[in-house]
């Protein structure tokens, strides 16, 4: 039986860290699944790693769509979140419940949207009808252009406190989940405390309720220099099993992220 938000929900309070992985395809979903991963994110990173552009920005609802049945068909047991690609969710909240309606009929279980404050509106929309909400802050890539690249985020003291608002109006107007990516530990620390919802870290804090990273990036597969929350798995296994499980089982110990993966 597939995880659901109910079963993360119980992990976090249990202390029990949830082990998220991006997957594009069935084959590489029997291969998470496999070795104990509990849940799956289609993220519009396979603008970058499998369709070789330079942002997810190119990505569309399709594409998404296309890849979470794909995802979907290799998984029988593993939580599934869907990305809102570019354009689908800075749209009203009636269309974006139509985009977002896509991938739940594709079979994803939850979409994750990007953004603070001023997707408030959208997320309450989308949880009234039915449809559960990852929210995601802190580096936002669909906001690469407005940010000026992939870089950390809230290191200014205006910036953290916008983050923390935001965290706290996307718990109380629904969201379930909370990603955070790319913000200074201290900050990811106190972003855990606001909210009473799961939080799922890549490049936040190993105290996070789980964390997540690009299945490319953790096999050493990424065309790019790597940030510096990536930990090449592979580079210590003989396999890609071996790699994803001890993903898992770092994750699950709290031995990673280390403090090397962590922004100050």
């Amino acid at each position: 039986m597939r995880k659901t938000i109910l079963d993360l929900q119980e992990m976090a309070a249990q202390g029990e860290k949830i082990a998220m992985l991006t997957c594009y395809d069935s084959s590489f979903a029997r291969v998470l699944e496999a070795q104990g991963i509990d849940a799956i994110l289609i993220g519009d990173s396979l603008g970058m790693v499998v369709q070789g552009h330079d942002s997810p920005l190119p990505v569309t609802l399709d594409e998404i769509i296309y890849h979470t049945q794909c995802v979907c068909r290799g998984s029988k047991r593993a939580f599934i979140l869907a990305d809102m690609p570019f354009g689908t969710s800075q749209v009203s909240p009636q269309e974006t419940f139509k985009n977002a309606a896509r991938l739940i009929q594709a079979g994803a279980q939850m979409v994750k949207i990007e953004g603070g404050a001023a997707m408030c509106e959208t997320v309450k929309f989308l949880v009234q009808g039915g449809i559960p909400v990852c929210a995601h802050i802190g580096l936002t890539p669909q906001s690469v252009n407005q940010l000026g690249g992939f870089k950390v985020q809230g290191r200014a003291a205006d910036q953290a406190q916008s983050l923390i608002d935001s965290a706290r109006l996307l718990e109380q107007s629904g969201a379930s989940l909370l990603l955070i990516e790319a913000v200074p530990q201290p900050l990811a620390d106190q972003l855990c405390e606001v909210v009473s919802i799961p939080t799922i870290g890549i490049g936040a804090s190993p105290n996070c309720s789980g964390q997540v990273l690009v299945i490319y990036d953790m096999l050493g597969l990424g065309a790019y220099i790597p940030p510096r929350f990536v930990k090449a798995f592979i580079k210590e296994t003989g396999s890609i099993e071996e790699a994803v499980k001890l993903y898992v089982d770092e994750v699950k110990a709290s031995l990673f992220p280390a403090p090397e993966h962590c922004y100050k």
